[in-house]
């Protein structure tokens, strides 16, 4: 009975330590984005579809960086379980150097093609040209973007995680400062508009970057504060190795942000209105899903600590406390997002239609809670700790682009439902998603220790 005692406590403990920053840090990211949709929406439903659509090139960006860091991930982690230092910074060498090549790429490719790719999601000349006002500011942002990430990611998987929620905190208010003053214009500032939110959030990014850079550094003890050569240090045989593991995590989730955002062209027949409802309710949904990024996060970190320390069963314990812990906590959320909603809804500034709208679409999104907080907690917090991760991807590209897409579009152009009831046809890739990923769970072929192979 004391073992067990202690084992619970242990893991609690553990969790408390982990999942907490990373629930901050995701309420502060989140909220950033709310905050910059609140204060859009004074300019108008337009700005708030053009923001929302350019923030889809941003979107897929992180997803992708997250595929990158988190495939990686998984290595720091078990290898932090074994105290192995000096693999944490040839990996995470190989972490910055994709993810700083990648942000080069969007960056050049969103800053002069920023028009054709808005006209990709919307034919609204007014809402393309806000939306290329955005991109061409925002575009500066994504290097920044991409190392401060690196830096916050894998603090995560060490257990280093005090100092980048406090900086993460920092710079959401001075996003939120910057908006109030640059976007309608205030303490004698020219009301810039959606260029205005742009630049508050390149401000904010600049700072985050700076500050994790100064903080890490400024402890030697730190295992991310390498030195270039101890970042390039790594072989070809490493290179391969992570490669392996962390390639079908990128892909999927590159092939899964993507595909979210394929989505959008088809909310884009319906008009702003459609893309306006869609945005808010992907940021109020986003808002209450925190809660499971930190336990999805600590799930990752702590199953693949106990993989890399060859505790199978602990690790096996683990995995079904947080199965447990996910489900109590997604009746309970959803509850809450679909009791909320119209409260929530007043913050913006909308026609009468578009808000009954908004609120339709939150009692959909209310509904798939649980079997999308299901499958987020398997795919990235289980399975791809046990580097399971070519079957997450076959998982996600089916479940997207053989049945969200298709159905996105044929439920637009052929049915003509409205807004929720599209979202709702979308959503039904979940309840697949998540009864294909139990069935995985359950037959444990997804436990592998990777540096041990």
């Amino acid at each position: 009975m004391n073992n067990i005692i202690k084992r619970n406590k242990a893991f609690i403990n553990t969790l408390i330590v982990i999942a907490i920053p990373v629930v901050i840090q995701n309420v502060i990211s989140i909220g950033l984005n709310m905050i910059d949709t609140v204060m859009v929406s004074e300019l108008g439903e337009n700005a708030i579809s053009a923001v929302g659509l350019a923030n889809r090139i941003y979107f897929i960006f992180t997803t992708i960086c997250f595929g990158i860091y988190s495939g990686a991930a998984i290595f720091i982690a078990q290898y932090w379980g074994a105290k192995d230092t000096v693999s944490i910074k040839k990996v995470f060498g190989i972490d910055l150097i994709i993810g700083s090549l990648l942000s080069l790429v969007f960056s050049i490719t969103v800053y002069f093609f920023r028009i054709p790719i808005m006209r990709i999601f919307i034919d609204d000349a007014y809402v393309i040209q806000l939306g290329s006002e955005y991109l061409k500011v925002i575009a500066f942002s994504y290097f920044f973007t991409s190392v401060s990430f690196a830096f916050s990611f894998n603090s995560r998987a060490i257990h280093r995680l005090k100092m980048p929620t406090i900086i993460n905190a920092v710079a959401l208010l001075i996003n939120t400062f910057f908006n109030w003053i640059l976007i309608t214009g205030n303490l004698g500032f020219k009301a810039l508009g959606v260029e205005g939110a742009a630049i508050a959030t390149l401000i904010a990014r600049v700072f985050e970057f700076i500050a994790l850079i100064y903080f890490i550094y400024k402890d030697k003890t730190h295992p991310l504060a390498g030195s270039v050569k101890e970042f390039t240090s790594w072989d070809l045989t490493l290179l391969k190795k992570v490669l392996k593991t962390s390639f079908p995590v990128i892909l999927s989730e590159t092939a899964w942000s993507v595909g979210t955002s394929v989505y959008f062209i088809a909310y884009g027949f319906m008009g702003s209105y459609a893309i306006a409802v869609v945005q808010i309710a992907f940021n109020i949904s986003d808002f209450f899903q925190t809660l499971f990024f930190g336990i999805g996060n600590a799930s990752a970190v702590m199953i693949g600590n106990e993989i890399g320390k060859n505790n199978v069963d602990n690790a096996m314990e683990y995995s079904s406390k947080f199965v447990k812990i996910t489900l109590v906590l997604s009746v309970v959320l959803a509850s809450m997002l679909l009791i909320t909603r119209n409260i929530i809804i007043r913050y913006f500034n909308l026609e009468p239609a578009t808000s009954e709208y908004l609120s339709k679409t939150l009692i959909v999104y209310s509904l798939y809670f649980t079997p999308k907080m299901f499958s987020y907690m398997f795919i990235c917090g289980i399975l791809r700790a046990g580097g399971d991760t070519k079957f997450c991807m076959v998982v996600d590209i089916i479940t997207i682009w053989f049945i969200g897409v298709p159905l996105s579009f044929f439920s637009v152009l052929v049915l003509h439902l409205p807004i929720h009831l599209v979202i709702a046809a979308v959503f039904s890739e979940e309840i697949i998603k998540s009864i294909t990923v139990i069935k995985r769970y359950k037959s444990k072929k997804w436990m592998n220790n990777l540096i041990m192979d």
